[in-house]
């Protein structure tokens, strides 16, 4: 496992989905707080330039060490 703060984040989030994602009629509602959070911000840690400060933000939220 790589052991960057990054791809930490990335498995922790895609982690939470996997645990939390709900039925796939809840996940095709679209409609879960938690879930459009998560999303989100696997979305904008895809997007973020190494080093953005968006990755710490992310980390933080999540309690990535």
């Amino acid at each position: 496992m790589s052991d960057s703060l990054r791809d930490r984040v990335r498995a922790k989030l895609l982690a939470q989905l996997a645990d939390d994602g709900g039925t796939a009629a809840e996940q095709a509602e679209g409609d879960d707080p938690r879930l459009n959070a998560l999303r989100d911000d696997l979305d904008a840690l895809d997007t973020a330039q190494d080093g953005d400060p968006v990755i710490d933000d992310i980390a933080a939220r999540h309690w990535v060490p």
